[in-house]
């Protein structure tokens, strides 16, 4: 059991994902709803987002993920990332992201979420082709923020999942983040996953103990500094 001190992980993080059950068929466009309870009392990053695959004929094509980041690099600490890799692991190019960024970085942009506040994270694919596009949008009626797009020679998303990759101590304050209303819009039509498949970071690889999810009137929330009632492997349901 590891519930103090930093997670001794490769990358000095904790992570824990949800995979949508059941998989939907390749899509052209995934989105999800992000809440993030409050903002995390430490100046550690953290990262809320939803990732996917890129899928060609022939296989993979490599993967990304977008979302919100806790992040002391960006004024006031808030941040939206949109990138990933190749299959080879090299970091796909984009375009210039209209978004300032204060540590120069391509991929990660400032933004001021604000915490209580529900906002729709989306990848599409773009106006040409090999171009996926990332956008952010405070619901009900915000604006539609793109972010940039990824260059990557793919066909389809594949595989959606959802995760929050916190590198504060095990034993810090918890931070909590809610997900709600995913969805894959594939050549059939809207396809919505009925649950999430639980998957923690080992305590072998470093993560913390003390991760969990809980289902609430209001989504699937990960939380971290909490004990863990449900188990890796287990389905939550969406219903």
């Amino acid at each position: 059991m590891r519930t103090t001190g930093r997670p001794p992980s490769a990358n000095g993080a904790s992570s824990f994902h949800l995979a949508w059950e059941p998989v939907p068929p390749p899509a052209h466009e995934v989105s999800v709803t992000l809440t993030i309870d409050h903002e995390p009392p430490y100046r550690h990053l953290v990262f809320w987002a939803l990732q996917v695959d890129f899928s060609t004929g022939w296989g993979s094509a490599g993967g990304a993920h977008l979302g919100l980041q806790w992040n002391p690099l960006h004024p006031g600490s808030g941040a939206v990332n949109w990138g990933g890799y190749d299959r080879e692991g090299r970091v796909l190019a984009g375009s210039r992201s209209s978004l300032s960024s204060a540590p120069d970085n391509s991929n990660t942009r400032d933004f001021a979420w604000s915490p209580g506040q529900p906002y729709r994270l989306t990848i599409r694919a773009g106006a040409e082709r090999g171009h996926w596009t990332g956008s952010v949008r405070a619901i009900p009626r915000g604006h539609e923020q793109v972010i940039r797009d990824l260059y990557v020679s793919a066909d389809a998303l594949v595989r959606p999942m959802v995760w929050s990759e916190v590198f504060a101590r095990c034993d810090d304050p918890p931070v909590a983040a809610t997900w709600r209303d995913p969805v894959a819009h594939t050549a059939r039509g809207p396809a919505e996953p009925v649950a999430y498949r639980v998957s923690y970071q080992s305590e072998e690889a470093g993560g913390c103990s003390n991760t969990d999810v809980v289902r609430t009137a209001e989504g699937i929330r990960q939380v971290t500094g909490n004990e863990r009632r449900t188990p890796a492997g287990a389905l939550v349901s969406l219903d």
